[in-house]
C-alpha cells in the first residue's frame, strides 16, 4: 500500500570489499541522470514487471522487497541478495501482499497479505470515477515469518485495513497503518502482536511509518483535511475505503506518538520518507516539482525541515527510497530503463556523501 503507482542493461558483480560493484562502470552511468550527483554506479537489481517497496536487512546483505510480472496482477513477497540474485518467493503466492521488512535478526520478516481471505487477488483497481482513488483492501492483515516464508504467523486480526508495517531497530515493536477505529492512524504493537496502541488521532490519513535509527522517533506521512468540503470528500470517500491521494506531507513524532512536528510543507504528494543512518536527515519521494504529474523523484530533507536537497532528477518515477545501515548505498524504485512502459524495478547505488 506504500506503493503509489504501477509502474537489461548492467549486470552485478562483486567489489573487492565485498559489496555489490559493477562490471562496466559506463553501463552504470548511463542509468543515472548527470545531475544526480548523490548517486553513483548505479546497478539494476530487477529487469520486468512491476517492483518495489525493497529494504535492507540489517546486515545490508539481503532486500526484501514486493512485485509480480506479466498476467498476474498480484503482488507477491520476495527476497534477492543485494547483487540482484538468488531471487525467491518467501509468501503464499495466495491473495495480494504489500509492505514487507525485515526484523533485525534477519531471520524474520514482516508483511501484509489478504490471502486470508481467499487465493484470489482483490479487485485489481478501484472506480477512478471519483478522481484518482486508492483503495484500502479491508482484507489486509499483517504477519510474520521466517525468512524463508515458514512459520507463518498472523498478528493482526481485527476487521479491515492493516498494513504499512515496519519494525523499530531493537527489534521488540512494530509500527503499522489502521482502520480499526473508523480512521486511517498509525499504532504500535509488541512483536507478538499484544499491547496495540495508537499513536496517531488527527482526522485525516497517517501512515507509512519508519522508525528512526536509534528507535525514538517515527516519520510518517500524513494528510489531514482542513476546510468543510475537503473533511466531507475525505468521509465520503473512506465509508467506500477509498482514499484520495494527492496532498501529503513529511511529519516525525517520538516513538510514543507524541511531540508531532511537521516537516514538509509544499501541497504536493510527499511519500515513502525514511531516515538516514544519521538520525538528523529523511530522504523521502514527492512531485513537488510538478505537482499534477506522476513524475515522483527522491529529496533530502533535515528533520527540522530546511536544507531541501534533490537527488533524483530522472524524468519518470522514483520513490521507495531506504539507506543501507551504514549510509553506503541506497536502494529504491524506478521507471527508469523499462523494457516496457509498466515496469518498476529496483535500484542500487552508491550513496555520495
Amino acid at each position: 500500500m506504500r506503493k503509489l503507482f504501477w509502474l537489461a542493461l548492467t549486470a552485478l558483480l562483486v567489489d573487492s570489499s565485498g559489496g555489490p560493484g559493477t562490471a562496466d562502470r559506463s553501463a552504470a552511468d548511463a542509468l543515472r541522470h548527470p545531475a544526480e550527483i548523490r548517486l553513483r554506479n548505479i546497478r539494476q537489481l530487477t529487469f520486468a514487471g512491476e517492483n518495489a517497496e525493497a529494504y535492507f536487512s540489517h546486515d545490508n546483505r539481503w532486500l526484501i522487497f514486493q512485485g509480480h510480472e506479466g498476467e498476474d496482477r498480484c503482488d507477491q513477497i520476495y527476497i534477492m541478495d543485494v547483487e540482484g540474485r538468488h531471487r525467491r518467493m518467501v509468501s503464499t503466492g495466495q491473495g495480494k501482499t504489500t509492505c514487507a521488512y525485515f526484523f533485525p535478526d534477519g531471520e524474520h520478516i514482516l508483511y501484509s497479505s489478504t490471502h486470508a481471505a481467499g487465493p484470489d487477488c482483490p479487485p485489481p483497481r478501484p472506480d477512478y470515477s471519483r478522481g484518482y482513488v486508492w483503495r484500502l483492501n479491508p482484507e489486509y492483515d499483517i504477519y510474520t515469518a521466517r525468512r524463508d516464508g515458514s512459520e507463518l504467523r498472523r498478528l493482526t486480526t481485527t476487521p479491515g485495513y492493516d498494513a504499512e508495517a515496519t519494525v523499530s531497530p531493537d527489534g521488540r515493536t512494530i509500527v503499522f497503518t489502521s482502520l480499526r477505529d473508523g480512521d486511517i492512524d498509525i499504532y504500535a504493537m509488541d512483536a507478538d502482536g499484544t499491547n496495540v496502541r495508537r499513536l496517531t488521532h488527527e482526522l485525516g490519513y497517517d501512515g507509512g511509518a519508519f522508525f528512526s535509527p536509534d528507535g525514538t522517533r517515527i516519520v510518517y506521512r500524513a494528510h489531514h483535511p482542513q476546510d468543510a468540503a475537503e473533511i466531507a470528500d475525505y468521509k465520503a470517500l473512506l465509508e467506500t475505503g477509498l482514499l484520495r491521494p494527492t496532498r501529503f506531507e513529511i511529519f516525525v513524532m517520538d516513538a510514543d506518538g507524541s511531540n508531532k512536528r511537521q516537516v514538509t510543507r509544499n501541497g504536493a504528494a510527499n511519500f515513502a520518507p525514511f531516515w538516514h543512518p544519521d538520525g538528523r536527515r529523511i530522504i523521502f519521494a514527492s512531485n513537488l516539482h510538478a505537482p499534477r504529474s506522476r513524475n515522483f523523484d527522491l529529496y533530502l530533507i533535515q528533520a527540522d525541515g530546511s536544507g531541501l536537497e534533490r537527488v533524483t532528477y530522472h524524468e519518470l518515477f522514483d520513490s521507495f527510497p531506504m539507506f543501507s545501515s551504514d549510509g553506503r548505498w541506497l536502494v529504491w524504485a524506478s521507471n527508469r530503463n523499462q523494457a516496457r512502459p509498466s515496469d518498476t524495478n529496483i535500484f542500487l547505488a552508491d550513496w555520495v556523501e
